[in-house]
């Protein structure tokens, strides 16, 4: 291992594990980290379980970054766990208990994995302040048979649509947001899946916002609307 960098003691191999499957190293562990792995089996074989183990837990959160102090406390938790007494067997000659330490590390790094994951999932359910609702709008729609609905929480939003036909060959659905004066075009450029349903976020805060409306236009997008809009959501 090269002398560059923070040291990797031989002696903790779990205790970087599931800090590095969860990506919640420094550059600089990181990199230690790595090329520790280089030249110890224990340590490849318990990343690869563990990253494992963290691709199979259901992620069905909103992508919304959990609070910075939370990660802090989540994965402090994670390492104290990984150190805590009784996650390994006292340093023995014996070679029983080198096997007992190798055997049930793993495990329990992957249970502390499993429950960052879960803690952090869980906080981009609930928002920050405790406090905040969803305010759910039903939009109209000029597609016949469609339909959507528009996500507000927080100052942010989302818009759902279902049932919705494709924009005519040549353009996609553009996404406007209007405050007091005419409305504003956004970077948001859609299409419709096969099954006429679209998720659409809503770039920036809806603070303010009086409507959001989608248009259909050429590629590319246009600076005002070509076409009347087909789906509009009033939010005052």
């Amino acid at each position: 291992m090269s002398a560059n960098g923070p040291p990797v003691d031989p002696d903790d191999c779990g205790g970087n594990a599931a800090p590095y499957v969860l990506g919640a190293l420094t550059a600089e562990e990181h990199e230690a980290f790595r090329r520790h792995m280089e030249s110890c089996a224990v340590c490849r074989e318990e990343v690869a379980s563990l990253t494992v183990v963290a691709a199979a837990l259901p992620v069905s959160a909103p992508q919304v970054s959990a609070p910075a102090e939370l990660k802090r406390r989540v994965m402090s938790s994670v390492r104290a766990d990984a150190r805590a007494p009784g996650s390994e067997e006292s340093p023995s000659s014996s070679p029983r208990a080198g096997r007992v330490r190798v055997r049930w590390l793993p495990a329990l790094a992957a249970t502390a994995v499993a429950a960052a994951l879960i803690v952090l999932a869980v906080a981009a359910i609930v928002p920050s302040g405790g406090s905040g609702r969803t305010r759910v709008i039903h939009a109209e729609v000029l597609a016949p048979n469609a339909r959507a609905s528009l996500r507000v929480n927080a100052g942010h939003a989302e818009l759902t649509i279902a049932h919705m036909p494709q924009a005519a060959p040549g353009h996609v659905y553009e996404l406007w947001i209007k405050r007091s004066a005419g409305p504003i075009p956004t970077d948001a450029l859609f299409t419709i899946a096969a099954d006429g349903g679209a998720t659409v976020g809503v770039p920036g805060s809806v603070s303010g916002v009086r409507e959001i409306t989608v248009t259909s236009e050429p590629l590319g997008g246009s600076s005002v609307p070509t076409s009347p809009a087909v789906i509009v959501a009033r939010l005052s």
